[in-house]
C-alpha cells in the first residue's frame, strides 16, 4: 500500500491573492458595487468616529449578533476612509473565516497585506479583521499588534457575541474599544425601506422640557410598518427579502438562533447541555416581556437555579435577551434581584421562532412591549426598570441622577385607556407617591393629553412612540 503524502501548506501566492480579491479598492479605488447599493445603517457614522481615531492607541471591536450588517458596515466604514482620502493600499480587509487564513497569525496576515501591495510601510494602515472569532487567542493577537504599531488602526468584528465579549473584556483592557451593533431600531427600519416620510418632526414636553417627538402623517400606514418591523424587522437582510419573510423561521432560527446556541462556544460558560439552552431560550422568547423569577424559571424547566443563572448570562451577552430589574412604588431597587423581566432583544426572533403576529392576536401586547424595550435597549449609557408592588405595576420608569423618576410609561396596545384613563390606577399612584406631574401611556392609534386626579397622561401611538425613541438615540 502506497505510503501517503504530506500535505503541503497552503502556497503563499495564494493568500496574496486572495487578499488582493477582498480588497478591490487597490485596483478600483472603491468597494464593491453591492456594498455601494446597500443603505448605511445609522451606526455607522457612530463607529466611523472611532475608526478615525487615529490618536487613540486602542483597537476597535465591534460585537453584535449574527446577521445585523457588521461586514456591511466595514465596508461601508472603508468607503468613508476612501472619501476622505485615505491610501487606498493602506486599507486592508481580511476575512478570518475563510480557510486559506487557517491558523495564520494576525501579525503574520498583516504582513502578507503589505507584501500584496508592495506597500511594506507598516504606518498609517486600516486593517479590518472580520469574524475575528475564527483565530485562536485572537485577544492576545491583536493586543500584540496594538502595542506593536502604534500609527496603524485595527478594526475587528466577531459573530460570536458572548465569547468576543468575555475575551475582550479579560485581555484587551486598555486596548480595546468595543461597539455594539444591534438589531435594527423601528427608526433604522423606516430609514432602510426609504419610508421615513411617514412621520413628521414635532415638539413635545418630555422629562420636563421641550424635546424632538415625531407624529404619523397616517397612523394605519405608520401601523402597519410597524406590525412588519415586529415581525421582521430586526435584521437587514429579512426587511429586503420577501423570500425569507415567508419562511422566517428558517433563516432566522438556523441561520442565527442555532449557530449562537450550538456553535458560538457556550462551553466557555460552562454550559454542556446546549439542547437544554436552546429550549430554555425558546421558552424565555415565548414569555418575553412578562416578569419571571429564578425560583418560578427552575420549577418550569427542571433546571437547577446555579445551571440556570449561566444560562441567562450567557445569553444575555450573546445578546439575544435582556434582564430588567424591578423598583417598588417608591423608586427603590432590591438588594437581591430575584424577579425581573425578560425581553429579546429583537422582537422578531419571536416570530421566526413560532409564527408571525397579526395586530389583533393576544400576544401583541407582550411584543409591543418587547419592541419599544428593545429601542431602549440601543442605549448602553441609559438603564430602565418596571416599578412593581403588591397588586401594582408600571412598565418603564426612568430613573436619573439621584436615583429620583424623571418618567414613567405605561405600555399598550388599546385604545380603551384613552376613553378611561382612571382605569390605569398603578400608574396613577406611582405618579402620585413620587411627585411626577405627567406619564406617558401607549395605545394603538389614540393620542391627546388627559388629565386624571392632577395627572396628565400623554397618550401616544406605539409606534411613534417606537420610532421617536430609536430616532433620539441618535441624536
Amino acid at each position: 500500500m502506497p505510503k501517503s503524502k504530506k500535505l503541503s501548506p497552503i502556497s503563499e501566492d495564494l493568500i496574496l491573492d486572495r487578499l488582493r480579491f477582498e480588497n478591490p479598492w487597490w485596483v478600483t479605488g472603491h468597494i464593491e458595487d453591492d456594498y455601494k447599493r446597500m443603505r448605511e445603517r445609522l451606526y455607522t457614522a457612530h463607529f466611523q468616529r472611532l475608526v478615525e481615531e487615529i490618536d487613540v492607541r486602542r483597537a476597535v471591536v465591534l460585537m453584535g449578533p449574527r446577521r445585523v450588517g457588521k461586514t456591511v458596515m466595514l465596508h461601508h466604514s472603508i468607503a468613508r476612509l476612501l472619501n476622505i482620502g485615505v491610501d487606498r493600499r493602506k486599507i486592508c480587509y481580511v476575512n478570518i473565516e475563510n480557510p486559506v487564513y487557517n491558523k495564520i497569525g494576525l501579525e503574520r496576515l498583516f504582513a502578507l497585506c503589505q507584501k500584496a501591495t508592495s506597500d511594506i510601510d507598516p504606518g498609517s494602515w486600516f486593517v479590518y479583521f472580520d469574524e475575528i472569532q475564527y483565530l485562536k487567542d485572537w485577544q492576545v493577537h491583536l493586543k500584540v499588534l496594538v502595542d506593536s504599531y502604534p500609527r496603524t488602526k485595527f478594526i475587528a468584528t466577531g459573530s460570536a457575541a458572548a465569547t468576543l465579549n468575555l475575551q475582550s473584556k479579560e485581555s484587551g483592557a486598555g486596548r480595546f474599544t468595543d461597539f455594539l451593533l444591534p438589531p435594527l431600531t423601528f427608526n433604522e427600519f423606516l430609514f432602510l425601506k426609504n419610508k421615513e416620510d411617514l412621520v413628521i418632526e414635532t415638539t413635545k414636553q418630555w422629562s420636563g422640557k421641550d424635546q424632538s417627538f415625531y407624529r404619523a402623517l397616517d397612523q394605519g400606514k405608520l401601523n402597519d410598518e410597524f406590525l412588519n418591523y415586529i415581525n421582521f424587522g430586526g435584521y437587514p437582510e429579512v426587511v429586503f427579502s420577501e423570500k425569507i419573510q415567508q419562511d422566517p423561521g428558517r433563516y432566522i432560527r438556523n441561520d442565527i438562533v442555532d449557530k449562537v446556541l450550538l456553535r458560538d462556544l457556550p462551553s466557555l460558560y460552562g454550559i454542556q447541555n446546549v439542547q437544554e439552552l436552546n429550549s430554555f431560550f425558546t421558552t424565555l422568547a415565548y414569555h418575553s416581556g412578562e416578569v419571571v423569577s429564578i425560583e418560578a424559571l427552575s420549577k418550569s424547566s427542571g433546571v437547577n437555579k446555579p445551571l440556570l443563572v449561566k444560562y441567562l448570562e450567557y445569553l444575555e451577552s450573546a445578546y439575544l435577551i435582556k434582564r430588567v430589574n424591578r423598583i417598588d412604588l417608591n423608586a427603590k431597587k432590591f438588594r437581591r434581584a430575584t424577579e425581573f423581566k425578560v425581553f429579546l432583544t429583537n422582537p422578531s426572533l419571536r416570530s421566526a421562532l413560532f409564527s408571525p403576529l397579526n395586530s389583533t392576536d393576544e400576544e401583541m401586547g407582550n411584543m409591543v412591549e418587547t419592541t419599544i424595550y428593545a429601542q431602549w435597549l440601543h442605549r448602553d449609557w441609559f438603564i430602565p426598570y418596571y416599578a412593581s408592588w403588591g397588586k401594582g405595576e408600571v412598565d418603564m420608569v426612568g430613573l436619573g441622577k439621584t436615583q429620583k423618576p424623571i418618567w414613567a410609561l405605561e405600555i399598550k396596545w388599546s385604545d380603551r385607556y384613552f376613553d378611561r384613563p382612571s382605569e390605569l390606577k398603578s400608574l396613577i399612584s406611582f405618579c402620585r407617591q413620587n411627585d411626577l406631574e405627567t406619564a406617558i401611556v401607549t395605545t394603538i392609534q389614540k393620542e391627546g393629553i388627559v388629565e386624571v386626579d392632577g395627572i396628565a397622561l400623554d397618550f401616544v401611538p406605539s409606534s411613534t412612540y417606537a420610532f421617536t425613541v430609536g430616532k433620539r438615540t441618535f441624536g
